[in-house]
């Protein structure tokens, strides 16, 4: 089929469809000056600010992907940040326990051996007030023996008399 016969179908279409050539053509050449107006000044500029918006969701997705990768780290570094405290406290208390455990230890012990020297100073008081008192019981017990003897034997003692007595009593005391 040439490219005559084609024209010649074209041709006889035309005529049944009331084809008039010349405003055809000149709707045609107002169709594509509107359709090259349109996609230069609206077109392009809608398809422009797509494009921009596309690209400010993606870098959004992008964003929000990278803030929620940043989260799970920040919140992996807080819970280990936690342990790591939790961890540090129930070693300070252990610490603390220890201690508390020591001073206690050395407080007891510091108050045995307060209690234990109390206990020396009031046996050494007692001993000392029991030899006071062993003392004056001699020297008592010398004058009441002087003072009888004198009864008894019915003469004034010389002082010298008298210490001899004490002395001798004494001595017999303390055997």
């Amino acid at each position: 089929m040439s490219p005559i016969f084609f024209a010649g179908i074209i041709s006889d279409t035309a005529e049944a469809f009331g084809v008039d050539w010349p405003r055809f053509i000149a709707q045609c050449v107002s169709f594509g000056l509107v359709a090259l107006l349109l996609h230069q000044f609206a077109y392009k500029p809608i398809l422009k600010v797509l494009d921009e918006r596309r690209r400010r969701i993606a870098e959004g997705l992008d964003n929000a992907q990278k803030i929620k990768e940043e989260l799970a780290r920040t919140e992996a570094a807080r819970q280990k940040v936690m342990e790591d405290a939790a961890t540090q406290a129930n070693t300070l208390l252990e610490e603390a326990r220890a201690a508390a455990a020591r001073v206690e230890e050395r407080e007891i012990r510091k108050a045995a051996d307060e209690a234990e020297q109390i206990i020396a100073r009031a046996r050494e008081a007692a001993v000392q007030d029991h030899d006071r008192m062993l003392a004056e019981l001699k020297r008592e017990v010398g004058r009441l023996v002087v003072a009888t003897t004198a009864k008894v034997a019915g003469k004034v003692l010389t002082p010298q008399d008298q210490e001899r007595l004490i002395q001798e009593t004494t001595r017999g005391l303390a055997v």
